[in-house]
């Protein structure tokens, strides 16, 4: 079962008993999975789902060495389904549940010292210049107790809308809870694309006047504008490999968005696709999103995997659906948990630039981590 809040017309949607699912648990099976889904897609079916960022290895042979050995679930992970559903009904379920549901305040599976050693690290390839932005995360563990996965995703759900929360139980892998509030990219009927890449992140106040402020502040950093920009230049990129020559425009530069616990700068990047869309065809020029690998991608990914000691499974990946008449939409799976039995492990993390501090990103990464308090237990 597959809840997307960022379903067909924009509304929730419900995925539910799939007459297929697919799978690729090892690097070599990625390709042949996703081009099994583009023939149910081609033969009338909806697919929804997601792909773990390691996929991202599988994906570009460059990175093909350097697939983690251990990773916490499927590489694709997708339903083949006759069709939406109205969620309405699933909604009003993980809500009721959500009101007996409890976790542990997540604690970070990597220390301080250990996170400055990495980010410090990823700070000499930027001066050598090997890269100009990475993405450095770490996981985050806690414990279910009380309630259930679905109990979780009611209970985030009272902090307000994030525009591409998604909930994913498959029966394989650990369950999926998303809260993100990023589009990694969507495509109309006529071919549009459209993404939106979140780069620069301020903690919200409950002071009107000190979060306006804190706000502004982030709208003029010129810091968080450099950190956005330069992953707006690599989707630009990404999505040129897709689209007709002259159609990738952005039409919207370091907007500041709020959020229950953040303010965040977004910015869109649209294009006209030269070709009809498949999924294996979209994933192999756009995935990962670059806002979750810093630029330019492919040496940022490799250093991700030398600095950081977890991989990032559903993580960072994309989370989503694809219609027969080649409409999609997927998010980037930020703020997402993954929730395996009791356990529940959530990552964090941050843009690397020339101008970023260890202590700096560390209290960011953290902040981000804030919109799971509405499920904390406080006993």
């Amino acid at each position: 079962m597959i809840l997307i809040e960022h379903g067909p017309d924009g509304e929730p949607a419900l995925f539910d008993r799939p007459r297929e699912v697919i799978l690729a648990w090892r690097p070599g099976e990625v390709a042949s999975a996703l081009a099994r889904a583009e023939a149910a897609r081609a033969a009338g079916a909806w697919l929804a789902g997601y792909v773990a960022y390691e996929a991202g290895y599988a994906l570009e042979p460059k990175l093909r060495r350097s697939m983690p050995r251990r990773r916490p679930g499927p590489l694709v992970a997708l339903g083949v389904f006759e069709g939406p559903l109205d969620a309405g009904a699933m909604l009003a379920r993980a809500a009721e549940e959500g009101r007996s549901t409890f976790m542990t305040a997540p604690e970070p599976m990597v220390g301080r010292r250990a996170y400055g050693t990495a980010a410090r690290k990823v700070f000499d390839y930027i001066a050598a210049g090997d890269c100009y932005q990475v993405n450095l995360t770490f996981p985050m563990a806690g414990t279910l107790v009380s309630g259930s996965a679905l109990g979780l995703y009611g209970a985030f759900r009272r902090t307000g809308a994030v525009g591409h929360g998604a909930f994913v139980d498959l029966g394989v892998g650990p369950v999926v809870v998303s809260r993100s509030p990023e589009l990694f990219f969507r495509l109309d009927r006529g071919g549009k694309i459209t993404a939106r890449p979140m780069k620069g992140t301020a903690p919200r106040d409950a002071d009107p006047a000190k979060d306006a402020a804190i706000a502004a502040a982030l709208q003029a950093s010129v810091k968080d504008r450099a950190e956005n920009l330069m992953i707006v230049d690599l989707l630009r990129n990404d999505i040129s490999r897709l689209a007709k020559v002259g159609s990738v425009r952005v039409p919207t530069l370091f907007a500041v968005e709020r959020y229950a616990t953040v303010h965040q700068m977004t910015s869109t990047v649209e294009g006209e696709l030269a070709e009809p869309p498949t999924l294996p065809g979209l994933m192999a020029a756009l995935f990962p999103c670059g806002s979750v690998t810093g630029a330019p991608k492919i040496r940022a990914m490799e250093i991700i995997r030398e600095v950081e000691p977890f991989a990032r499974g559903v993580y960072c990946g994309a989370v989503g659906w694809m219609s027969p008449d080649g409409r999609a939409d997927f998010s980037v799976a930020i703020r997402t948990l993954s929730v395996t039995g009791q356990d529940i492990v959530m990552n964090v993390g941050g843009g690397l630039t020339h101008g970023s501090t260890v202590a700096g990103e560390w209290e960011e990464a953290l902040w981000k981590a804030r919109f799971v308090k509405a499920a904390v237990s406080r006993d």
